[in-house]
């Protein structure tokens, strides 16, 4: 049994959004990754892709497996459905408009005024059904000086503000290591499709949710505007150091770093002992918490004088020992491969019809009376046309006339 399992009545109660359809009509990763979360808390996820090629990161964005779809792919897309609809058609939009009719949210990720030269924008289809919840991702919005731009993470985090606080003081610009803003943009189109769904049980009205990569970056720099509006100085990159907080960062042991924080004065006095540096309290650059950060870099000289006497291992063991929080830099296989990670299921075995068993990270919210699970693979492209379809309502002479109106054709 799971540990996150919480059924020892033995019922087994419907996951939270079993009710909710949702057409994924995205691409890439801050649309798929928005729908995947959602279809992992059991919504019914049909995933709208251009005939032919599909979702570009099927082919086109690297980590080739043995079938024509890419890891990349099959981590962002499962419990979905796949149908193949050319948008550009008569036939193509009529069969979307049918599957609108009985969905509860449509994502999309086109770039602003895409979606409306092909006639499924928001105000079209929202006179199929009122109550439809449509949710639009870009770079930077649908309107604003900047909407019409394309949308990267890369030029998100540059524009928002994020690559200026990262890398280290003096070196050359460097973006976050994971796509913050694609994933933080998925993030709160989520929060805002959930907030706009639970809305609507009440006024029985959809509406229209605008979420973009810049905003979603822009959001995560609390820290660094509180210390701009604060005190009027622009922040600059640290390295890994905290600018609230000293010492709260990478230290180099003697055989390489590991990361430890003494975010306040009883856990400053418990490292000043651990360490056997009596002398540093008494010293007034590091009396409370302003003069340690005002003298963080002979702060960090002077800890590294004494953590240079044991080994990255030995001080994260001494230092949780008496409760200062530490830990060892991981590799990301390190990372997979502890027993934490293990315990807490964060890598998933699941089964794809052309690829065998693959690995999938497991989900990151558990719940305790409705766990999610791997219900759909990854779906192969237009996988789910014929069933999709047909639920939708569209008989087989249907069916033919859109495909003679190039619904299915690239």
């Amino acid at each position: 049994m799971s540990p996150f399992h919480d059924d020892k009545d033995g019922s087994k109660l419907p996951l939270p959004l079993e009710r909710l359809r949702v057409l994924d009509v995205s691409q890439v990763m801050a649309g798929p990754f928005c729908t995947m979360m959602l279809a992992d808390m059991g919504a019914d996820v049909v995933k709208v892709e251009p005939p032919g090629t599909g979702d570009q990161t099927r082919g086109a964005m690297g980590f080739k497996m043995k079938g024509s779809d890419s890891m990349g792919f099959i981590n962002l897309n499962r419990n979905k459905r796949s149908v193949t609809l050319n948008l550009k058609s008569d036939g193509g939009r009529e069969a979307l408009y049918k599957l609108v009719e009985t969905a509860d949210v449509l994502v999309e990720n086109y770039r602003p005024g895409v979606m409306k030269k092909l006639k499924c924008d928001y105000e079209m289809l929202r006179q199929i059904n009122p109550r439809l919840i449509y949710a639009s991702i870009s770079g930077f919005g649908q309107t604003g000086p900047w909407s019409d731009r394309p949308g990267f993470d890369l030029i998100a985090q540059a524009m928002a503000g994020v690559m200026s606080v990262t890398g280290h003081p003096g070196g050359p610009p460097v973006k976050a290591g994971v796509p913050v803003s694609d994933i933080g943009c998925a993030l709160f189109a989520v929060y805002g499709i959930l907030s706009a769904y639970i809305g609507a049980q009440t006024t029985g009205r959809g509406q229209y949710v605008d979420a973009s990569l810049f905003e979603a970056a822009m959001a995560f720099s609390i820290w660094d505007t509180s210390e701009y509006w604060g005190t009027g100085i622009v922040p600059g990159p640290l390295g890994t150091a905290n600018r609230m907080s000293a010492p709260y960062q990478a230290v180099r042991a003697s055989d390489g770093y590991f990361v430890m924080g003494a975010t306040n004065q009883k856990l400053w006095l418990l490292l000043c002992d651990l360490v056997d540096r009596k002398d540093l309290p008494e010293d007034p650059r590091f009396a409370d918490i302003s003069s340690r950060l005002a003298n963080r870099e002979v702060l960090i000289l002077e800890l590294e004088k004494s953590f240079a006497t044991k080994s990255a291992a030995d001080w994260v063991t001494a230092m949780l020992a008496v409760g200062i929080p530490a830990g060892r830099l991981n590799t990301y296989p390190e990372a997979f491969e502890s027993e934490h990670a293990k315990f807490r299921q964060m890598r998933l075995e699941i089964k794809h019809p052309v690829e065998g068993t693959v690995p999938n990270i497991g989900f990151p919210v558990k719940m305790s009376g409705t766990p999610q699970q791997v219900r759909r693979h990854p779906p192969l492209l237009g996988e789910h046309n014929d069933e999709v379809l047909a639920e939708a309502g569209i008989d087989a002479n249907r069916l033919a006339d859109l495909r003679a109106r190039g619904a299915f054709e690239p």
